[in-house]
């Protein structure tokens, strides 16, 4: 798992587990796949994710060569 900035924020650190692993095997999906997979993620672990947040770490999945850490990505 990507170290965050912030660990005692378990809601980023339950995203963050989302994204890791949505990230590992997502590498030639489509940006509406990814989107799908996140959502399914965060459904699972009710937690409300923003749609801009999502296109934040699609397009970081997509164009990020090493692990994408979402305490620099989104405001919580």
């Amino acid at each position: 798992m990507t170290e965050t900035n912030t660990p005692d924020n378990p809601e980023l650190e339950a995203i963050q587990l989302v994204v890791d692993r949505v990230s590992s095997w997502q590498d030639s999906a489509t940006e509406q796949i990814i989107a799908e997979e996140l959502r399914k993620g965060f459904d699972e672990i009710a937690v409300e994710v923003e749609p801009d947040e999502i296109e934040k770490l699609v397009d970081a999945i997509q164009n990020e060569t090493g692990d994408v850490d979402v305490s620099e990505l989104l405001d919580r």
